[in-house]
């Protein structure tokens, strides 16, 4: 069957049916083939780009390229000047963010509800002390701030609140988590960390999905939190480091362990500091999308095989003369499959035009908004061209079966049109 006569026979005979074929049989062929090399890359792509639309949030929003952390005996970041000052005097370091985190709640409606009988509107939160300058640039926190405004210059007694801590934004009533109840910009709520309570006034209220770091917390001037937890060092709890586009984060944080930095903090990359549970639902997710594009694969399968079928059943007295003149069957049949490869060719060509012309790209650029991530399309090249592969296999075994059905039928009987 693969003889080089019967390959270049087969090659001519299946250009010249290509030739003749209806375009709006053809064109309706590749369309389906086009559909189904989407299905098998976007689908997968897309409920993979919603797990790691996750971390890119944490990433962005919280840890950067590379995170500290106090060390597990510790509370906070020790001789916390120091380590800020040699960071930021090394290469590539293009935003850090210092942060002072500890527990507390907050009680909103507390002049009001005075009685003995009353619920406290309050709930536990986590606060967040952050120079607003440098916050800004590190995490784009004022873009996110939906309802009032960002911090100004001298700002004290000032909180920004993320809207799971906000009874209209929230998703209700959870473990832990009592959203406060007529609450809005300007409105005063009491903010109570260990022993020590301050009246404090809403600035602003974010817009994040759920699952993002900024959600739940209460963000303040630095120097106030400090105060509130009775701290009088300048050790914070979290330094995020945000590298230039290009650089290598795990050779930044092998500088910093080297440079001793490891000896004041934990010292971690992103993906070091990503829970591992987030690798597990994105594999999870990625099998999801396998699953579904499959289907799609069968189906385009069984178009091909119903398309060739018919095709050569149609053409059957056409199939019977040629092997009476001495055409062999295998060249017949490879005609056949060179017409599935073509099919197949065309529309996963088109396919990755548009994958990687425009989705990809544009998804990049604006992420889909869902409820717990900015999604986006994650398809690597070698996944994808794996995936081709597999459209390319399916499709021509798909053609190569009919076309052997009908083939290996009796010469005479396919001159004559008889059915044996």
């Amino acid at each position: 069957m693969f003889s080089l006569a019967n390959i270049r026979v087969g090659w001519y005979l299946a250009v010249r049916q290509i030739r003749r074929a209806s375009l709006y049989t053809t064109g309706l062929i590749v369309f389906v083939m086009l559909l189904t090399f989407l299905n098998l890359v976007v689908v997968t792509g897309l409920l993979v780009g919603i797990v790691v639309g996750i971390g890119n949030q944490f990433k962005s929003q919280e840890t950067g390229d590379v995170v500290l952390s106090p060390l597990d005996t510790k509370d906070y970041i020790v001789e916390t000047p120091e380590v800020l000052a040699f960071v930021q005097g090394l290469p590539g370091v293009e935003h850090i963010a210092a942060r002072y985190l500890t527990g507390g709640t907050i009680e909103a409606n507390y002049l009001t509800n005075t009685g003995p009988n009353t619920v406290a509107n309050e709930t536990g939160a986590q606060i967040e002390g952050i120079d607003p300058s440098a916050e800004n640039a590190f995490s784009g926190l004022a873009r996110y701030v939906k309802e009032g405004s960002y911090f100004s210059p001298g700002d004290y007694d000032a909180v920004i609140l993320g809207p799971q801590l906000i009874d209209r934004y929230s998703f209700g009533k959870q473990p832990g988590l009592t959203p406060l109840e007529n609450v809005y910009p300007g409105t005063k709520i009491r903010l109570t960390v260990g022993g020590a309570t301050r009246d404090v006034v809403v600035k602003g209220i974010l817009n994040v999905p759920a699952n993002s770091p900024l959600a739940a917390r209460v963000f303040m001037p630095a120097p106030e939190v400090r105060a509130l937890m009775q701290r009088d060092d300048q050790n914070v709890t979290e330094i995020g480091i945000e590298l230039a586009p290009g650089a290598d984060a795990a050779a930044f944080r092998d500088l910093l362990l080297r440079s001793g930095v490891g000896a004041d903090a934990k010292v971690e990359t992103f993906a070091d500091a990503i829970p591992s549970g987030v690798q597990e639902i994105q594999d999870t997710f990625g099998a999801i999308g396998n699953a579904v594009g499959s289907v799609g694969l069968v189906v385009a399968g069984i178009t091909i095989f119903i398309v060739i079928f018919i095709n050569a059943v149609t053409r059957r007295k056409f199939i019977g003369i040629a092997k009476g003149i001495g055409i062999a069957g295998g060249a017949i049949e490879l005609s056949y499959v060179f017409q599935s490869l073509f099919y197949a060719a065309i529309g996963s060509s088109i396919g990755l035009l548009i994958l990687y012309g425009f989705l990809v790209p544009y998804i990049d650029a604006h992420p889909i908004v869902l409820p717990i991530s900015n999604a986006i399309i994650v398809a690597p090249v070698l996944g994808t061209l794996e995936r081709v592969a597999l459209l390319v296999g399916a499709t021509v075994i798909a053609g190569y079966l009919p076309a052997r059905i009908i083939v290996r039928k009796n010469t005479l009987d396919s001159i004559l049109g008889r059915n044996t």
